[in-house]
């Protein structure tokens, strides 16, 4: 077999296949065997045909497409191979021309994975938001404990912010009923901002017994995007009495005998939130510096299926119906084009953190243990509400868990820049990150005996933090389109991730 390759793009490559009629023999072989079993022939057992009699019966023509179909497939990976380059989803593959007894050629184009120069990702430099927790905070969390110990008790005044609500909903769309937003006897806390938009301000000032109509732009179902009187009825009005902060409440509500050592632990367990938010803030500002330096070739096959899986998410909310959505974008300030725009950029920037990402992998050696998939995937599977054998099945059928795999890795090289990047307080004094990512550099031998594992992501709770989900720079992401596949040389595209987001 003789092949050539031509770079059409830094991300596209043509090659050119020419196979011999000698190394064809055995796809030959199986041609006529399974076409044999095919057809029936008089005076010979199904599948005991010889050559000679299905090529004068069905015609030499049936034969060449079988071994074709057979051929090109497996001789196209070997061209790949030998060409050395990695191709990322399916190849526009054409037979150019096929001399029987002589040679079968064909072409093939297939957007590749494109070479890349990794920054010194060691030079990056940012700053991230003091993770100290202040007297303010703790009492902030004193009082979301007690309000969940709170009582709640009926006032005859008007309603205020933070007040309780019973309440009856009706809405029209020029004067006809919207059947989705009627509702009676539903409990609300006033200035939560968990119903439609305009709700709380106009709750708020009214009396038990009350009716209102006010205007608002509804954002989902059949009427979404347009304007709906709505019809708002206050049954009761409730306020929550918190009780007192004290010692005898710190034994209610925690295991704590002292309101002291309550406030302690608040403080210890928040100091733990704020360090985790300042670590998900160094790792998004490490990877938009990272993205800045970064030169990256785009393959377009990629990009648009990125792009084909987001606007598929996008519209499948509104029951794939393109004007609904358009509407939806429109009551939200944005044209049409203006959030189709935006979408490609989106995508774009996805694939490009995925390749960067993975040619980091790379270079650092980075290993997966099945410990670390497994953690992922109980992560995911809680995350959406299923078990972890449920969360591994639908992967399964989807062919997703090659995209966990690349997530994971991903996840890992960007902990190893993270790690290798200086990162200030607003004082300028240098942020400790370790707990989340690991130290930079550390015990180089150690991590040549286990896979490259320095560069491993954090476990339990920081997990989140250094796990560079399938778009690092959109945590909500919906899909992996470049999926690494540890064990091959070539590499497929990814298919839409169950877990996605409009």
């Amino acid at each position: 077999m003789k092949s050539t390759v031509e770079h059409l793009s830094p991300t596209r490559v043509k090659l050119a296949v020419e196979v011999p009629f000698d190394e064809l023999k055995p796809n030959f072989d199986k041609a006529y065997k399974k076409i044999a079993q095919q057809v029936r022939i008089p005076g010979f057992r199904p599948g005991k045909a010889p050559a000679r009699i299905l090529d004068q019966r069905l015609g030499r023509g049936v034969v060449l497409e079988e071994v074709v179909n057979e051929a090109v497939p497996a001789k196209y990976g070997e061209a790949v191979s030998e060409a050395e380059v990695q191709p990322l989803g399916q190849p526009d593959i054409e037979v150019t021309e096929i001399e029987d007894g002589d040679k079968l050629a064909f072409t093939a184009e297939v957007d590749i994975r494109p070479e890349i120069t990794v920054p010194d990702y060691t030079s990056i430099a940012v700053e991230v938001d003091d993770a100290e927790v202040t007297d303010d905070d703790v009492d902030e969390q004193l009082k979301g404990l007690q309000a969940r110990f709170g009582t709640l008790t009926g006032v005859e005044r008007a309603v205020q912010n933070g007040d309780f609500v019973v309440i009856d909903l009706s809405a029209t769309v020029d004067g006809e009923a919207v059947e989705e937003a009627q509702t009676t006897g539903m409990s609300h806390e006033v200035g939560s901002g968990q119903l439609i938009e305009g709700l709380d301000e106009a709750l708020e000032g009214m009396t038990a017994g009350e009716t209102k109509q006010f205007t608002t732009k509804l954002v989902a179902g059949d009427h979404a995007g347009k304007d709906a009187e709505v019809t708002v009825s206050v049954q009761t009005v409730k306020e929550r009495q918190l009780p007192e902060a004290d010692d005898e409440f710190a034994q209610l509500a925690s295991e704590f005998d002292t309101l002291d050592e309550l406030k302690d632990d608040l403080r210890t367990r928040y100091a733990r939130v704020k360090k985790m938010e300042q670590g998900s803030q160094a790792r998004d500002r490490v990877l938009d510096a990272l993205l800045e330096a970064a030169d990256v070739p785009l393959p377009e096959s990629v990009v648009q299926s990125e792009v084909e899986v987001r606007a598929h998410e996008a519209v499948h909310e509104f029951d794939h119906d393109e004007q609904k959505l358009t509407e939806y974008v429109e009551s939200q300030g944005q044209t049409r084009e203006e959030f189709d725009t935006e979408l490609r950029t989106n995508a774009e920037q996805a694939v490009k953190t995925q390749l960067l990402l993975d040619k980091i992998a790379d270079e650092a050696n980075v290993q997966v243990e099945q410990q670390e998939l497994m953690e992922r995937i109980m992560m995911q599977a809680q995350r959406f509400g299923v078990s972890p054998e449920e969360y591994i099945q639908q992967a399964q059928q989807a062919n997703q868990l090659g995209a966990i795999f690349a997530d994971v890795r991903r996840g890992k090289a960007l902990a190893t820049v993270v790690q290798a990047a200086t990162i200030t307080g607003p004082g300028g004094s240098e942020v400790d990150l370790s707990e989340l990512f690991g130290t930079a550099g550390a015990d180089e031998d150690a991590a040549d005996a286990e896979g490259a594992d320095a560069a491993a992501g954090p476990t339990d709770e920081a997990a989140e933090v250094a796990a560079a989900d399938t778009d690092a720079s959109d945590p909500e992401s919906p899909s992996s389109q470049v999926e690494a596949d540890d064990t091959a040389d070539t590499e497929v595209v990814g298919a839409p991730d169950s877990t996605s987001r409009a």
